[in-house]
């Protein structure tokens, strides 16, 4: 007799679960640390949640990074929120590390995501902490080779990108290189997405100046280079996250790799993100695919966006509630130097989702 789809659906489910293949970004389990936890002794490395053993060999062996990854994903959470507040998929189930769903746990459009912002922040945390002093290993980043431009001089301390693409990359990536962590084609995607987050953070390297001179004339710039915010980041791993490839492992010469499904003929592209399984529409709340739904979800009448009541609640319609409002109004600057305003109260009319 052959098992009926539902039981089938079910064990998979189950096993996928179990296996723990989404052990690349457990680590995330991070964010719920307590404060408490000083961190400052080796064997709290065993008392942290969702890390694998090669992480816990690398927080002993760097234990005043932890606080920066801790921070780091904290940040991933917060960032990815942010990002996808629009979209039916909001990343609210980031939040359930390190026991996520399978919008997570399978190789989707949405796992792809995560990867690479976690692997992105986890770096870009570590680049600013040397910055800022927090870390006794590093230090500002190297001057660079080429000229800053007329009427500016290279100083200030620069975010030190290479020492956190170093040491971000040895955390985040340490649970896809142990063999017995899921299948090869989702190694291969993870790890791929990771490169393609910490590839973006390096594009968001820039030159950034501070003016001096006589009464703010700005005759001499002080520059240096320094890391867009998380957040920007994020808004362009989301561009990508849009139009990512899907792809299949397949042989290629003597081995297996990921190739675009629908144009095989030419090698993923070094700056796309790529999935292996669809996503659901994610429009009602189904656990078993990782959807949430979008029941009572908050829509924007007038949006034609992916907030747009239509698009949010997927047709089903949406009920309008009215909302109080207090914010600052009337404000009046008063010489010198300080602003003084009223508060003032507003009713608002907003939608959500049946």
């Amino acid at each position: 007799m052959r098992p009926r789809p539902q039981l089938c659906e079910a064990l998979l489910f189950a096993l996928a679960l179990q296996t723990g293949v989404c052990y690349g970004i457990k680590w995330l389990a991070l964010s719920r640390t307590p404060a408490a936890l000083a961190l400052n002794q080796t064997q709290h490395c065993k008392q942290l949640e969702g890390l694998v053993s090669a992480q816990v060999q690398l927080c002993r062996s760097n234990l005043e990074l932890m606080h920066t990854v801790v921070h780091a994903a904290r940040e991933v959470m917060k960032a990815c929120r942010r990002a996808f507040s629009d979209m039916r998929w909001n990343c609210s189930s980031i939040e359930l590390a390190p026991n996520y769903l399978l919008d997570l746990e399978r190789g989707t459009r949405e796992s792809a995501f995560v990867y690479a912002l976690s692997a992105a922040a986890i770096s870009h945390a570590i680049a600013r902490a040397c910055t800022s002093g927090d870390l006794p290993g590093c230090s500002c980043g190297p001057v660079p080779g080429e000229p800053p431009g007329p009427g500016n001089r290279w100083g200030g301390c620069a975010d030190n990108l290479s020492y956190g693409l170093l040491m971000g990359a040895k955390f985040s990536d340490a649970p896809m290189k142990v063999k017995k962590t899921g299948s090869q084609a989702n190694k291969l995607m993870r790890l791929h997405n990771s490169e393609v987050g910490r590839q973006a953070l390096r594009a968001s390297l820039e030159m950034k100046c501070k003016c001096h001179g006589v009464s703010g004339s700005c005759s001499i710039r002080t520059c240096w280079k320094g890391l867009q915010e998380l957040r920007d980041v994020a808004a362009d791993l989301k561009t990508r996250y849009l139009s990512a490839t899907k792809v299949v492992h397949r042989p290629m010469g003597t081995r297996k790799h990921l190739v675009p499904k629908d144009l095989d003929i030419r090698p993923v592209k070094d700056s796309e993100l790529v999935y292996l399984q669809s996503s659901p529409d994610f429009c009602m709340k189904n656990e078993k695919v990782g959807s949430h739904g979008t029941q009572d979800r908050q829509c924007n009448k007038t949006s034609h966006g992916s907030d747009s009541c239509d698009l949010m609640c997927c047709g089903r319609g949406y009920n309008p509630y009215t909302d109080r409002v207090v914010e600052r109004c009337h404000c009046k600057y008063h010489w010198c130097c300080y602003v003084t305003c009223r508060r003032c109260e507003r009713t608002v009319e907003r939608y959500v989702c049946k």
